[in-house]
């Protein structure tokens, strides 16, 4: 077990595949987890999976760029928990107008869909630190784990839109270590993971096709990726836990890829 039991954090995006799997992570190790999300309905779900498995969960409906949801969403954890120790910004996403397929070019971008997702995934990690980080800033002690990805440190095809927002993030998160660091002391740590491919309910039909087999670009990212298969949502839970750990207490502005080998892989 790590140091982890009785601390208490939130996870935004917890309703969803890989916020879910951390959330699940983190109560296992006797983490108090609330759960974040625009949709009562999954919030409540994965709440509910979470205390049948022995956890303690809480639900926390709320948009992460809506800031009075998020002040709303953090004084209910503070009156029940008192306190927070962890946030995990997990929330974000992709929007088809802040692509590019196969058959158009950069023109036809929509700027109005490359803003919103910018704002989803970019300002919707920086109001939710905003909020809830200033519970910690105030014990000068906690851990913030911000979710990026390996988009944000190579160049793929199509996903312009995400790939910028998420090249802000592993800025953001750089930043935030050494101001928290500089203003605050050396126990408050801000650190970012990088996933790989891994499947959700986003781009399970740009990477299976519907009988389960790889599309075109699911052959691909396979084919460049040295362990020849996509994450599994549990194989972030590891590194969740570690550096939301004091076994992480001298880690701090750091992107940690969970990629299996993708971005280490020249492709020769």
């Amino acid at each position: 077990m790590l140091d982890l039991e009785g601390k208490v954090a939130i996870i935004t995006g917890g309703n969803g595949v890989l916020g879910g799997a951390m959330a699940h992570g983190l109560a296992a190790q006797g983490v108090k987890v609330g759960i974040l999300g625009r949709s009562a309905d999954t919030v409540g779900e994965r709440v509910k999976e979470i205390e049948g498995a022995g956890g303690v969960a809480m639900s926390l409906v709320a948009d992460v760029l809506d800031r009075e949801g998020l002040e709303e969403a953090k004084e209910r954890v503070l009156s029940a928990w008192d306190k927070i120790d962890i946030l995990v910004n997990g929330a974000g996403g992709n929007m088809k107008g802040a692509t590019i397929g196969p058959d158009q070019n950069f023109f036809d971008l929509s700027l109005e869909d490359f803003s919103k997702v910018n704002d989803l995934n970019f300002k919707g990690t920086v109001l939710p630190t905003f909020i809830f980080g200033k519970p910690i800033a105030g014990e000068k002690k906690g851990s913030i784990i911000n979710i990026s990805s390996m988009a944000a440190q190579q160049a793929l095809t199509r996903v312009v839109g995400y790939s910028a927002a998420k090249a802000a993030v592993d800025n953001f998160t750089k930043w935030l270590a050494v101001e928290m660091a500089q203003k605050y002391g050396d126990g408050i740590r801000v650190n970012a993971i990088a996933p790989g491919f891994f499947i959700g309910e986003q781009n399970r039909d740009l990477l299976l096709n519907n009988d389960g087999s790889l599309t075109a670009r699911g052959e691909t990212i396979v084919s460049n990726t040295p362990m020849k298969r996509f994450g599994k949502p549990e194989e972030l839970q590891g590194v969740t836990n570690w550096l939301a750990s004091e076994y992480a207490s001298f880690v701090t502005g750091i992107v940690v890829p969970v990629d299996g080998g993708f971005g280490a892989f020249s492709g020769v």
